[in-house]
């Protein structure tokens, strides 16, 4: 049976949701979501500096 994911540290900037988790290895990364319909970017980090700039800097195409 698969680990569930567990977010916390929750924050939104723009459409960007970054969460904060544990992957498999029990290590901690921030995981950046775009929310935006029929976008589908997403990315994971290990510096919650570096979720937010690419939270920042993200552009959806389909706008």
């Amino acid at each position: 049976m698969p680990a569930r994911d567990h977010f916390h540290s929750l924050m939104q900037i723009g459409p960007v949701q970054i969460g904060t988790h544990r992957d498999r290895h029990g290590q901690t990364e921030h995981a950046a979501v775009c929310t935006a319909d029929r976008c589908g970017w997403s990315s994971d980090f290990t510096s919650q500096t570096a979720a937010q700039l690419a939270a920042r800097t993200h552009r959806c195409k389909i706008r």
